[in-house]
């Protein structure tokens, strides 16, 4: 900041005054917007200090530098979409709509397509003896890493998928596509899948690097995909059967995931 000097008085051998600022020169610092008392420079740029380079996050991100939008309104849209569809779906299937009737169409027609053997392996990918291990394996893993809490969460999860099915299956009463035997909405096998492998892969991203963290979701999904590919074309289920169990344990997984993210900040915090 320049400054020029006033005129010393002479008279009575005065000391000379504080030093004043020229007129028309911006100040290197001001009071911030309101009377704040905010320093900033004069070009309007943010000063290069820490302290005021600081943001604070969101709600749920806190000390997030710069802003983002939170997690938990994205969440919370994800879960409302999939339990609009799952009681659209479900509203049609019980109440004999046309989506129903195109279903069995579609199902009708894609039953018994392309090679039966690698249809079977794929629709085995939702069964238990093959699911539940690698789920088994991934708890366990989490517990040595001291992540008792997010298996927890994971295991209850996975709990949670025959008692909601099982009733559901029992209430909906639904034939399969090849057999007059009821009880096949919405899929077990696809609900297996998706709850084993989406559970896994919340457990085992925290501890990939942070480039790669795409990569467990990612095989999750593709597992999932693959079985209710399999289950539809063995003709073991129709497509919205696949489909409902993708919409329900969607929401489960978000729960989930919500949960073991909270956990992992107290953690953090501790």
């Amino acid at each position: 900041m320049r400054e020029t000097p006033r005129p010393q008085e002479t008279a009575g051998g005065s000391r000379a005054a504080h030093p004043q600022p020229r007129s028309g020169r911006a100040l290197a610092h001001t009071a911030g917007a309101s009377g704040s008392g905010t320093p900033h420079r004069s070009d309007g740029r943010p000063p290069h200090t820490p302290r005021g380079e600081r943001h604070t996050g969101q709600g749920d991100r806190p000390g997030t530098s710069p802003p983002v939008p939170g997690r938990s309104a994205f969440l919370l849209t994800g879960f409302a979409a999939l339990a609009v569809l799952f009681a659209l779906v479900t509203w049609q299937v019980v109440a004999d709509g046309p989506l129903r009737r195109l279903d069995e169409r579609v199902g009708g027609h894609l039953a018994g397509r392309g090679p039966q053997g690698v249809a079977q392996a794929l629709a085995d990918l939702g069964s238990m003896p093959v699911a539940l291990p690698l789920l088994a394996l991934a708890l366990g893993y989490a517990v040595w890493r001291g992540a008792r809490l997010d298996a927890l969460i994971a295991a209850a999860t996975m709990a949670l998928v025959p008692a909601l099915v099982v009733p559901l299956k029992i209430w909906t009463d639904r034939a399969g596509p090849l057999t007059t035997d009821t009880g096949y909405y919405p899929s077990g096998h696809t609900a297996t899948a998706m709850v084993a492998y989406g559970g896994a892969a919340l457990l085992l991203a925290r501890y990939t690097a942070p480039r790669r963290a795409w990569v467990m979701p990612a095989a999750a999904g593709v597992l999932t995909a693959a079985t209710g590919t399999g289950l539809v074309l063995h003709g073991y289920h129709w497509p919205l059967d696949v489909l409902a169990s993708g919409c329900l344990c969607g929401m489960l997984l978000l729960l989930s995931s919500t949960g073991m993210r909270r956990s992992s900040s107290r953690t953090r915090r501790r």
